[in-house]
């Protein structure tokens, strides 16, 4: 090979890489070890996926029941407000003003 100033010289050497179809056993094992270990982290990886799920479907699950909670409390409320506007004074009004007169005291 030719050498140009400022360029190491690159060896030329014969053929490189691996050989086709000479796999040596060690090889397999260390492949079959290495597809088990690839199986197992799979099945590891699908289990924490179910896991996640799970978890999202309760947490959606409880938001669900505390929006259904706040929408009844809500329509709770604003049937009192339209009740007190026309002059009357609804079920449960009461209890709930003495509770809040009880929590100002303490």
């Amino acid at each position: 090979s030719v050498v140009s100033p400022g360029k190491q010289e690159r060896k030329e050497s014969g053929k490189r890489g691996r050989k086709p179809g000479r796999k040596a056993s060690t090889e397999k094992i260390d492949m079959k070890a290495k597809l088990e270990r690839s199986r197992q982290s799979a099945r590891e990886c699908r289990a924490r996926k179910k896991l996640r799920y799970q978890y999202l479907e309760e947490l959606v699950s409880d938001r669900e029941k505390a929006v259904f909670e706040l929408r009844r409390e809500l329509e709770k409320l604003h049937y009192w407000a339209l009740e007190v506007d026309a002059g009357r004074f609804p079920e449960g009004l009461q209890e709930l003003l003495e509770e809040l007169g009880a929590l100002k005291q303490e």
